[in-house]
């Protein structure tokens, strides 16, 4: 009678044991969301990325996407659940607007950016935000990939084939264009609409998915091409104006009023459709210790200021987290904007 009672307790304990490991594994988002171990493997069971072993570098992806995620010690990818890892469902669409070489200082308060202001008002205006680094171009890249790929210049061009934010959208079926403006026809590869930047209005210095060749050249589009119905945009797009309106050439009041111009009506429509815009500086003018303004402006965001001390990884980060895409360089050590976020 004894070894019965014993054998049923044990029983009980083991059922009791299997229960909480089921609970455990909800509620971290384990099971078929996603399972993640103290090395860092992790299993996405219905996000088509399978990776078997952290330690080896070893990973299979199964389904229609392209390419293989062999040797990615450069990232680590998310588990999946209900929603974004930012508690909130992912925007339709995500317009990425790059200014140029402003500080904080310069554009907050400041009369001639009326309409960013009122951005920042509307929006998620965050007040300590950072560059990365100078002069203009790494910073694009540390956005766009984690890494200045060892670039610490706006020297063109330059090569690449590592994995990058426009590579990752498309592997996870999601689409991403760039849209420059003054870009000379879709697809072009030179450095510059002038010669030697001098005449010219475009930069390629500042459009960084150029570089990549894991990046269609169909994915680089004039700002012309820039969808006139929001509802065609791609998932994540990055607008690039020329020269004389991103503030590098012309003045802060033509850049705030281009923007005006090109993107109001883009914000309206983005508030009545789960889309959300991002306005950044690549860097600042040295002023003030690389901060630079940055504002979000969307249906997901609560309105008002916010003291994080983040910078361009932290924003890739976001965007990795929004679509939970792998981390890219930099951004795995990066923390993601917080506390912006309507629930």
């Amino acid at each position: 009678m004894k070894m019965v009672v014993r054998t049923v307790t044990k029983a009980r304990q083991v059922k009791l044991a299997v229960a909480v490991l089921l609970t455990v594994g909800l509620t971290t988002g384990c099971g078929v969301g996603g399972a993640r171990d103290q090395t860092g493997e992790t299993t996405r069971n219905q996000g088509q990325v399978t990776s078997n072993s952290a330690e080896q570098g070893i990973a299979n992806q199964t389904g229609n996407q392209a390419g293989s995620l062999a040797n990615r010690t450069w990232g680590i990818t998310p588990s999946h659940g209900g929603g974004t890892l930012l508690g909130i469902a992912p925007p339709n669409h995500v317009v990425l607007v790059i200014e140029e070489n402003h500080s904080y200082q310069e554009i907050a308060g400041n009369k001639d950016a009326s309409y960013i202001n009122s951005l920042m008002k509307q929006g998620a205006n965050l007040t300590d935000y950072h560059g990365v680094e100078h002069p203009s171009q790494p910073n694009y890249l540390d956005l766009f990939s984690g890494s200045n790929q060892g670039v610490t210049n706006d020297s063109c061009p330059h090569t690449f084939s590592t994995p990058n934010l426009a590579s990752e959208l498309n592997a996870a079926k999601f689409s991403f264009t760039g849209y420059a403006e003054d870009l000379p026809n879709r697809g072009y590869m030179g450095c510059s609409n002038g010669i030697a930047l001098i005449s010219g209005t475009y930069a390629r210095k500042h459009s960084p998915w150029v570089n990549f060749t894991n990046v269609a050249r169909d994915a680089n589009q004039p700002f012309s091409a820039f969808p006139k119905d929001y509802n065609r945009l791609p998932t994540v797009s990055i607008v690039i104006p020329n020269l004389r309106h991103d503030m590098h050439s012309g003045s802060i009041k033509s850049g705030d009023n281009w923007l005006r111009a090109n993107l109001a009506s883009y914000v309206t429509w983005a508030m009545q459709h789960n889309s959300l815009l991002i306005v950044t500086f690549d860097e600042d003018d040295k002023s003030e210790s690389n901060r630079i303004p940055t504002v979000l402006v969307g249906p997901m965001i609560k309105p008002g200021n916010y003291q994080q001390d983040i910078n361009h990884f932290s924003l890739l980060r976001t965007l990795e987290d929004l679509y939970h895409l792998p981390y890219l360089g930099q951004s795995a050590q990066a923390s993601p904007i917080g506390n912006v976020w309507a629930s």
